[in-house]
């Protein structure tokens, strides 16, 4: 059940590692693929891919190190998450009916073996990729308007209408769906699970239409942004994930 009050809401702004990134600004798609900038195809190791952002939840949260590293013949981007929680945001437009699919590839070399996404207070992940969902706060159901206008007085950006969060996780199985302990709107999903391919390149196919059908019970908006995170400001770990490149996909 949610819990809107203010202790919570903070809870999940400035102390919960996988808050999500504010709402991002209107763009138009102008007949463009919404794929996010490769980083496969990045020109220098100095810089990341034009569109690809820093977002940080608080001030005093230690951020996460995202590099681009040449890796196994090629060009990723690396997180070490060292006590720190922070991510990486691509503004983009994409109609889930025209684009259903999400794929992706990352690593995870080892886990993170005090984590545990059902609990609030070890709630880490060495590899997340998150997609958020367009829509306003009249929109939200009505518990959880008081959340997005706690969120928007605390932090000045309203929280996203609905976020999917695929993560690594170390004990629930794939496919397993997780709520957010401080919001009904955001639903975590189990993409990579324990120590199966630990070590090794993993691809990933998801299909975000059935997923927000079955996380939300509604058809899903149009995708917003996506994003990537490692965090492990819970546990006080230090872990370390590569991620490749993010495509959509049509049917």
């Amino acid at each position: 059940m949610i819990r809107p009050a203010h202790a919570s809401l903070a809870a999940a702004l400035f102390a919960g590692a996988c808050a999500v990134a504010p709402v991002p600004p209107s763009a138009p798609l102008a007949g463009a693929r919404p794929d996010p900038a490769p980083f496969s195809t990045a020109v220098t190791l100095d810089a990341l891919p034009p569109g690809w952002v820093p977002f940080r939840f608080a001030r005093f949260k230690k951020p996460t190190d995202y590099r681009l590293v040449a890796h196994e013949g090629t060009v990723a981007l690396e997180a070490t998450a060292d006590s720190s929680a922070s991510g990486l945001r691509f503004d983009t437009v994409a109609d889930v009916a025209e684009y259903p699919w999400l794929s992706w590839r990352w690593k995870v070399p080892a886990l993170n073996g005090k984590a545990d996404n059902t609990l609030a207070h070890v709630e880490d992940s060495p590899a997340r990729v998150i997609v958020i969902f367009e829509g306003g706060r009249e929109e939200l159901p009505e518990d959880e308007r008081m959340n997005y206008d706690l969120a928007k007085a605390m932090g000045g950006h309203g929280l996203p209408y609905a976020t999917l969060m695929y993560i690594w996780e170390n004990r629930l199985p794939e496919g397993a769906i997780i709520t957010h302990h401080f919001t009904t709107r955001v639903k975590m999903i189990v993409a990579g699970n324990g120590k199966r391919d630990l070590g090794e390149w993993h691809e990933e196919r998801v299909n975000l239409l059935e997923d927000y059908r079955r996380a939300f019970g509604e058809e899903p908006p149009r995708v917003r942004a996506v994003g990537i995170m490692s965090d492990s400001d819970n546990t006080g770990e230090r872990t370390v994930a590569y991620y490749g490149d993010i495509r959509f996909g049509r049917r």
